[in-house]
């Protein structure tokens, strides 16, 4: 894999990783269809990850920090956080469970790009759906263990390359009757502990990258993080608009047209 590659799959990344399109599906399609371009494994697809997700800590890191410390402070604001940190652990725990029980199977599914495309159609439902029964305007004081284990299961199933985690765990919340922007908040949060398990369980194949490759996959790296903070802000602005119907429609027009072509 070349510098260019790199370059493009990380901008790639970090644009839709937080944007309800699906990462894993434009990465799959875009390294099915990229001229010479070889396959590095998932190592590199998990790195991405890892940018964007050092991308969430920097926007969010005001959460990230009170989340942390909420244990050793105390008060009702203290206690609310402490709350939701333990909503985001046991909402790993599906997430978690479904990962590590299905992880084969559905990493051998980023090369069957008729299924990643169906799945970009599913995503492109969910959206709509969440828009189309969109209720409520529950906070994070507001959330629920059933929240949490809901969206976390939601979460573990988005490994299947064409669901896209944001827009599946957002578009659950959504239709449970949690404001927007708490459902995206709670959903960029999630995601922290499932990406660096997964990058933990990546280590062991940072001894398979090829020599001279290693600057290679660091600067794609760095530019998910740069990419992936842009989609976060552009991302809460939708939000709060309320305008995630677009992203249905570009799910269904894409997921249609990558099908078509791969058959």
């Amino acid at each position: 894999m070349d510098l260019i590659h790199a370059l493009f799959l990380g901008t790639l990344q970090g644009l839709t990783e937080f944007l309800p399109v699906s990462s894993s599906g434009h990465l799959a399609i875009a390294q099915h269809f990229l001229p010479g371009f070889e396959q590095p494994g998932v190592l590199f697809d998990v790195l991405l990850h890892v940018g964007t997700m050092v991308a969430v800590v920097i926007y969010f890191r005001r959460e990230v920090g009170n989340l942390l410390s909420s244990p050793f402070r105390s008060g009702e604001e203290a206690r609310v956080h402490r709350r939701l940190l333990f909503l985001v652990i046991a909402g790993s725990v599906p997430t978690a469970l479904l990962g590590l029980t299905f992880k084969d199977f559905f990493e051998g599914l980023f090369e069957n790009i008729p299924v990643v495309s169906i799945m970009l159609l599913v995503t492109g439902t969910l959206l709509f759906l969440s828009e189309r029964f969109r209720k409520g305007s529950r906070r994070e004081g507001e959330l629920t263990l059933h929240d949490a284990l809901v969206v976390g299961t939601v979460q573990g199933c988005a490994i299947i390359p064409g669901i896209s985690r944001s827009g599946s765990t957002i578009a659950a919340l959504l239709i449970k009757g949690v404001d927007g922007e708490t459902a995206a908040r709670f959903s960029f949060l999630l995601a922290l502990p499932a990406v660096f398990g997964a990058a933990l369980l990546s280590l062991k194949d940072l001894e398979g990258i090829p020599a001279g490759e290693f600057s290679v996959y660091l600067a794609g790296t760095a530019v998910a993080m740069v990419s992936g903070l842009f989609s976060i802000h552009f991302l809460m602005a939708i939000i709060r608009k309320k305008r995630l119907f677009a992203f249905a429609i570009y799910c269904w027009l894409a997921g249609g047209l990558f099908f078509t072509l791969s058959i």
